[in-house]
């Protein structure tokens, strides 16, 4: 079964890597960008075929590793 994690700093955190490709962007001759919010996208491959158990097992794996719940949002995709 495959994953798809995304992870993304939560509204009101500071991006200060999305405010430098909003920079260099402009500098490339991309006018008009108004903001970029930069993310992680993780593929995860899981031996398993029971989508319950792995939605719960990806969610802890966010929990406990992929993500820094305090400051970032996570969303699953299962296949």
């Amino acid at each position: 079964m495959k994953a798809r994690v995304t992870v993304t700093l939560k509204n009101g955190v500071l991006d200060p890597q999305g405010k430098a490709i909003v920079g260099a962007l402009g500098s490339l001759g991309f006018d008009g960008v108004g903001s970029v919010r930069q993310g992680k996208v993780f593929d995860v491959e899981l031996d398993t075929t029971d989508r319950s158990k792995a939605e719960a097992n990806l969610k802890a794996m966010c929990e406990k590793l992929l993500a820094n719940t305090v400051i970032e949002d996570y969303s699953v995709a299962i296949d």
